[in-house]
């Protein structure tokens, strides 16, 4: 696979480079002001190492879901706008995805200028699954450019036309991003250093249970909290009150801890509540004993105790999911211990995108404390998972 480093050194000077960066970034309903630039902030150094080259580099990206029309709510106008900040240039949007505009703005470029490309979900044939829409686009997407670079790793497991299809109609690489995120997961993977722990949080047990089935027999330990706790709860014969349950995974979920042998670690305690509010009455209680009419919304301080003994001899660690919702203030402790224990982490310490990165940053948590944090969390769980991404066999080709 070749990267952006080697399109650098073959010279790129003047040439139009077709950037595909993830920066599906969170925006305030009211203000559709930025509530979270790390993604924006993490396209950066290949995009300045191809502006500092001489390059041209026309960024394509997507924003939220779209219905394949455009839709103001969904507009990338704010991310082009902290983007020209952090790079302190200008960013002109184009109006259009691949359009009559698109080829105006392209064409005015200079060495070193960079253009954002509306929405690219704003066209249906993104994500069509039909071979020949995508490609009419991608199509319009080679006309733009001379070489392609793929920087988007949160898009890689995605077969969409900005990602996968251009990528066979031109000259292709690697952004340092992308390398990076391999790079990692690779070591994940082949072989990790030991102890190895993984950490999964976030609602569904039926979200994790491929990635769960894949690293079981690789791992250490396995530390499950979150939503999903309360399934495996559950299998163990425990009542769990109103909390979240998926009951037709309950079956599952006992064959895995029969099949763990004790590596799945679960809380002992849980933070309960009367209802689902900030301002709800708030208790904590054994995991094994939650009222009927209560539900858990994070682990508690016991758990969190636990799970931070686990990882003090780790040294590979990989966390997904939040172990609370983290976002009201009476249930964010357990996400923010179980943060600072991965952080503390004497190895390679790796967020794995999503909510876990989110709550990293929402928390004001030092982001350089951790060895990698992820900007993919469904690309990351399903390389895990051993799952081809169509974005990385298109670059390796």
């Amino acid at each position: 696979m070749r990267s952006v480093d080697d399109l650098i050194a073959e010279g790129v000077s003047g040439r139009r480079v077709l950037l595909r960066a993830d920066l599906n970034v969170p925006l305030d309903k009211t203000t559709r002001d930025i509530t979270d630039d790390g993604r924006i902030r993490a396209s950066l150094p290949t995009l300045q190492a191809l502006r500092e080259a001489g390059a041209r580099v026309v960024v394509s990206a997507h924003l939220g879901r779209p219905k394949g029309t455009p839709d103001p709510q969904f507009s990338l106008a704010p991310v082009a706008a902290r983007l020209g900040e952090l790079l302190g240039a200008d960013v002109p949007l184009a109006g259009d995805v691949a359009g009559e505009d698109a080829r105006a703005k392209v064409a005015a470029l200079a060495d070193g200028d960079v253009l954002l490309l509306e929405n690219v979900r704003f066209e249906a044939a993104e994500t069509s699954k039909d071979d020949a829409e995508r490609g009419e686009l991608a199509d319009r997407f080679a006309a733009l450019a001379d070489v392609y670079v793929d920087d988007a790793f949160g898009a890689v497991h995605r077969k969409h036309a900005s990602v996968f299809d251009v990528a066979q109609r031109l000259p292709h690489y690697a952004g340092r991003l992308v390398a990076r995120e391999l790079e990692v997961l690779t070591r994940l993977t082949t072989d990790p250093e030991r102890p190895y722990v993984v950490v999964l949080g976030g609602s569904k047990v039926s979200d994790k249970l491929a990635v769960i089935e894949a690293l079981l027999p690789k791992v250490d330990r396995l530390l499950v909290g979150g939503g999903m706790c309360f399934t495996f709860l559950a299998a163990q014969g425990h009542g769990v009150g109103s909390s979240l349950l998926e009951a037709d995974q309950v079956e599952t979920c006992r064959r895995l801890l029969a099949e763990a042998d004790g590596r799945i670690v679960l809380p002992v305690d849980v933070v309960c509540a009367d209802r689902f509010a900030a301002d709800a009455n708030v208790s904590v209680v054994p995991a094994d004993a939650i009222p009927d009419d209560l539900m858990g919304l994070d682990i508690g301080p016991l758990s969190v105790d636990l799970f931070t003994a686990e990882l003090v001899e780790a040294r590979t660690v990989f966390w997904n999911g939040p172990m609370g919702v983290f976002e009201l203030a009476p249930f964010a402790a357990g996400t923010r211990g179980l943060a600072e224990a991965v952080s503390a982490v004497e190895g390679l310490s790796v967020v794995g995108g999503g909510d876990s990165a989110a709550a990293v940053r929402a928390l004001g948590l030092d982001e350089d404390a951790y060895g990698h944090i992820s900007t993919g969390g469904g690309a990351s769980l399903e390389y895990l998972e051993g799952r081809e991404l169509p974005g990385l066999a298109v670059l390796a080709d």
